[in-house]
This record gives C-alpha cells, sequence and structure tokens, in this order.
C-alpha cells in the first residue's frame, strides 16, 4: 500500500477543527511555534487539498496492458480506517504502518489540544495520507519513483494481508 503525503487537513474533519479550536480558545491569527511554519494557525487549516489526479492518470498510463495498480482510495472523512475498507475484499486486511510517515504538525497541535485520541485522529483525519494505491509488490518501487518525479511525496505505507476486510494500523 503507497501513502501520497496530503497538504494538511484537506476538507475533512472540520466540525471537530472548530470545537477543538473554540474550546482550547485558539487564536486563528496567531503563529503557534509547534506548527512549525511561519504561516497563522488559521492560514495553516485552509492550506487547499492537495489533488492527485493527474499523477495517477500519469502513473496508470504507464501500466496500460499490465494491471499493477489493485486499488485505490482517496482519504477523506473517515481518514484511513474508513477508506481503504472499501477497496478490500473481505478476506484481506490492509495492515498500516503508522510508523511510515510523519503527519505534519498541524495534527499533533489539533489532537494536543483537544485530547484526542489516536483511534478518533485517525477516524476523522487524514493524518498526512491523502491518497492510497495499492499496488502488485514487484512494482512498487517504480510507481514510487514515477510518482516522485510527479511532484508527490510517496511512501510505502503498509502490505496487503489475510483477513476480514478491515485496517490495521500498528
Amino acid at each position: 500500500v503507497l501513502g501520497l503525503a496530503s497538504s494538511g487537513i484537506h476538507s475533512n474533519g472540520y466540525s471537530l477543527v472548530r470545537a477543538i479550536v473554540k474550546e482550547a480558545q485558539l487564536d486563528l491569527d496567531k503563529v503557534y511555534p509547534e506548527l512549525e511554519t511561519t504561516q497563522t494557525l488559521g492560514e495553516v487549516l485552509l492550506t487547499p487539498t492537495r489533488i492527485y489526479a493527474q499523477s495517477i492518470v500519469n502513473v496508470l498510463h504507464q501500466y496500460r496492458v499490465k494491471q499493477v495498480v489493485t486499488a485505490m482510495a482517496n482519504i477523506t472523512g473517515s481518514g484511513i480506517p474508513g477508506n481503504v475498507p472499501r477497496t478490500l475484499g473481505s478476506h484481506l486486511n490492509a495492515r498500516i504502518e503508522r510508523s511510515a510517515w510523519q503527519p505534519p504538525p498541524v495534527f499533533g497541535f489539533l489532537q494536543k489540544h483537544g485530547s484526542v485520541d489516536d483511534t478518533e485522529m485517525f477516524n476523522v483525519f487524514n493524518m498526512g495520507v491523502g491518497y492510497t494505491m495499492t499496488v502488485n509488490p514487484v512494482f512498487a518501487d517504480s510507481i514510487l519513483d514515477q510518482l516522485r518525479r510527479l511532484g508527490e511525496e510517496a511512501r510505502v505505507i503498509g502490505k496487503i494481508v489475510k483477513g476480514t476486510g478491515k485496517v490495521v494500523l500498528v
């Protein structure tokens, strides 16, 4: 399972974001050092959603005969655990390695200020992975190279294993 980096919150989870901002009395016009940027909190929260379509189309065009990409998921509301299972058969799990990537600072910032547990964070937000591609392992390095040349930050974040049609975060 390849993960393509998100640009931030994207378009999901804003009800929780608003609740955290209100409850923690955060200032949308303030620059918070924990966000590791010179942007204000409001600017960070409004970072435009990354669109993956052109990169994905370019990669798919390289494999018109061989079916090397077996599934794809846009990681929107419900995060990785809610979106990736739609691409699995009932006899498969996606084993996702949380240590395979570092979520952007905004997610830790919101989690800390909102006292949100890990499970809820992964069920609401993309946590830094905006799109997944399940690919034949033989072609994973080639596809990663192509994605990176197209400007995507991509990496292997897990694998498909026997299971019951769910995501297992480890």
